[in-house]
């Protein structure tokens, strides 16, 4: 499924263009704009479509393109087209108090990247406001790190050591490495791996190890490993698992922060009061891609192939666990975890097989 952007000439002198994404013929987002395009630094106002032409109305298509990527971003919807000019703009939704009565209003602006680069507010963070935290602290760490201000909660976690926790689920969730950990994981990889898999799995994961990357590096800091093997063992954590950041924090104090951090501007992420548009086309166009959207899929096909499928097993077997999953997401979750070396796959074909390894 593919996400197009349309523009066509309508019948009305002040809004002339009417802009539409469009997926698998269904409009998800329409508006009346000025302009079919900005011009350089300039916005063009548009208005949310109320209702669309009528089937008699002269609409003329000036152009029909593929979507490359959709992004929220706050109030912004970011988009990138698929075409060699003009393939980056957003559009600004803004929600506004009337002066002289009670309500409100919205004020939807049409912007390219140079506008945005000509912005007075360019170099304003996109996420801030102060939160009181809800943090979960795995009961397993003895010298936890400390969130001044938040509510602490202590708990057994199924995945890391530090979890945010809102609107009644886990959003974010670091695991915590001190040198010493992180050299001794290495002599388990596939352990290690399995459990970064697992990280990877929530919405806003990330590694935090407490050690410069340079220590890494040092033959006498990682004795008795040789340093080119642990080089080799961090640059593969981040290959087998691109979804999963890996932060080289200094220091316990420097990682402490960076955590703070990290779960604050979730949590304005979270709070943002964005327009629905804006995360229902983005929502819409991840599904369409086959973009993971449902962030315990692959921990729960994790689980199923390693505790609740026989040690032997075929894709049939686990489709029928899954009916509502795309293949494509069952065979990447296969291919993950053959890669882990947890699982191996005899034969070729429908008579294949998957064996799990003892």
């Amino acid at each position: 499924m593919t996400t197009l952007w349309r523009v066509e000439a309508v019948d009305d002198e002040r809004f002339p263009y009417r802009i539409t994404l469009t997926q698998d013929g269904e409009v998800t987002l329409a508006l009346r704009a000025k302009d079919r395009w900005p011009g350089p630094g300039g916005n063009v106002f548009c208005l949310r479509e109320r209702e669309p032409p009528d089937r008699d109305s002269a609409c003329e298509l000036l152009e029909e393109v593929p979507v490359v990527s959709v992004d929220r971003l706050g109030r912004r919807l970011a988009l990138t087209l698929d075409r060699p000019r003009r393939r980056r703009c957003d559009f600004l939704f803004l929600v506004r108090q009337y002066k002289n009565r009670p309500g409100e209003y919205e004020q939807i602006f049409f912007r390219t990247q140079s506008a945005a680069r000509a912005s007075k507010s360019r170099g304003r963070t996109q996420l801030f406001g102060d939160r009181t935290l809800e943090i979960l602290i795995d009961s397993g760490e003895r010298y936890p790190w400390r969130f001044s201000g938040a509510n602490i909660h202590r708990e057994a976690l199924p995945s890391g050591d530090y979890a945010l926790y809102e609107h009644g689920q886990i959003q974010a969730v670091v695991e915590r490495k001190t040198f010493a950990n992180l050299l001794s994981d290495i002599g388990q990889i596939r352990i290690l791996h399995q459990q970064l898999a697992e990280l990877a799995s929530y919405p806003h994961p990330a590694l935090v190890i407490e050690a410069p990357y340079g220590h890494l590096l040092d033959p006498k800091r990682v004795a008795p490993w040789p340093a080119a093997h642990v080089a080799r063992a961090v640059a593969e954590i981040s290959a087998m698992h691109s979804a999963l950041p890996v932060i080289y924090a200094s220091n316990r104090k420097q990682a402490n922060e960076w955590c703070h951090g990290f779960f604050r501007a979730v949590s304005a992420r979270l709070a943002d009061a964005a327009p629905e548009t804006v995360a229902a086309v983005r929502s819409r166009h991840d599904a369409g891609r086959g973009v993971h959207s449902s962030a315990g899929s692959q921990l729960a096909i994790r689980r199923e192939v390693l505790e609740e499928l026989p040690a032997r097993f075929t894709m049939t077997m686990l489709r029928q666990r899954f009916p509502d999953l795309p293949v494509q997401r069952l065979r990447a979750a296969l291919h993950r975890l053959r890669e882990e070396g947890v699982i191996r796959r005899e034969g070729h074909g429908r008579g294949s097989e998957w064996v799990r390894e003892a």
